[in-house]
């Protein structure tokens, strides 16, 4: 558990580790949060090798996610998710700090 309570789940753990696997090299995902969308913030999704020193990196089961210090405050208590679904393969993160969100699920309010 993270100080701000940030998890990783084990479908995405298991995700970035097939990534990993398949890259050849260890990947995080970098989560962050964005102005912007139709609610008025958004989620950055990105893949890296490396991360900054004030970052906090999340670990399960040997994988590992990276959120920025600006990011840590919106993302509190919040799980990233990997779904596999028929419409879509992705990253999702379960904010309890939304109080909306749009249709395609990628922007929110606080």
């Amino acid at each position: 558990m993270t100080p701000a309570n940030i998890t990783l789940s084990p479908a995405a753990a298991r995700r970035l580790l097939a990534i990993s696997a398949r890259e050849g090299r260890p990947t995080m995902l970098r989560v962050a949060v964005d102005g912007g969308g139709c609610s008025g913030f958004q989620y950055r999704f990105d893949l890296v090798d490396t991360f900054e020193a004030d970052d906090l990196k999340i670990e399960r089961d040997g994988a590992a996610a990276v959120v920025d210090v600006v990011s840590v405050a919106l993302l509190k208590g919040s799980e990233i998710d990997f779904v596999d679904e028929l419409a879509a393969s992705e990253f999702r993160v379960r904010n309890p700090n939304a109080k909306s969100s749009c249709g395609c699920g990628v922007s929110f309010s606080i």
